[in-house]
């Protein structure tokens, strides 16, 4: 029987949630997704399960990435929160894809996994699903707060409404890597990051914020002060470096982590 779906992750990525989610949340590195294709080291088309899919931020970057494009045979894209499918995402949960035997060369999980709630069952899953050799591929893009003032100032005043969700910042994902499934099912993990910038303004920064799952379940009047909040961090702009300051826009400290478990 399959898990249940964190209750902020339903709600915070319900329905409605999408568009801003979409329009708000930023793609991942070409670098990165270089990186993954040279995980598996098939020439032949991969078969591809992406879980927690959303709103398909990064399926569109896999299949407009030139080393992407003549590598995947089938994706199957996969959603528990009804608010991110649309008709090309499937149902599912990260212990139930609904997936054959042993047919994906790829598990690709981005900014996702976090929200997962028994990690034994989905390393159980994963390794059920995959064919030998294969993979999964965890993913995560955050916000650097060590990068400028603003953002570490950023961070401070929305991780206040956290209130005990399973934040990827937090970690408690790696204690997939100790369950006894993990452990019998792959390799230990490797590590990977990257840092760079992206393109900021008020409008980016704002509408961002307002799309963290904890933030969008706020009811209006105190989703209406983080805002007013951030502005104010934004006017302040500790340590901010412009990119063109007369458009209002500058850069965005950001880090893109990876984390791939081979299957034995």
């Amino acid at each position: 029987m399959a898990t249940k779906v964190h209750v902020i992750a339903q709600t915070g990525f319900g329905t409605g949630t999408n568009e801003l989610y979409d329009r708000a949340r930023p793609s991942y590195p070409t670098e990165c997704l270089s990186y993954i294709r040279q995980i598996s080291k098939s020439t032949a088309p991969l078969n591809i399960v992406e879980i927690g899919a959303g709103t398909g931020i990064s399926t569109r970057a896999l299949l407009a990435h030139p080393e992407w494009a003549t590598s995947i045979g089938t994706l199957r894209a996969i959603e528990p929160s009804d608010g991110m499918r649309d008709v090309t995402i499937v149902k599912g949960t990260f212990d139930n894809t609904g997936v054959e035997d042993g047919w994906a060369d790829l598990i690709i999980i981005a900014q996702a996994f976090h929200w997962c709630p028994d990690f034994g069952k989905a390393s159980a899953e994963f390794g059920r699903i995959l064919k030998k050799d294969g993979a999964v591929v965890f993913m995560w893009n955050l916000e650097d707060r060590d990068g400028a003032g603003w953002v570490a100032q950023l961070r401070d005043r929305i991780e206040v409404h956290e209130k005990g969700t399973p934040q990827f910042r937090l970690g408690l994902w790696r204690k997939t890597f100790s369950t006894p499934e993990y452990i019998s099912l792959f390799h230990p993990q490797e590590e990977e990051e990257w840092a760079y910038h992206l393109l900021a303004s008020e409008q980016i920064v704002t509408d961002r914020a307002q799309s963290k799952s904890y933030i969008a379940v706020l009811p209006p009047d105190e989703k209406a002060k983080v805002v007013e909040d951030v502005k104010g961090i934004l006017e302040r702009g500790d340590g901010r470096v412009w990119i063109n300051e007369e458009e209002g826009t500058y850069q965005y400290p950001y880090k893109t982590y990876i984390v791939v478990s081979r299957k034995k």
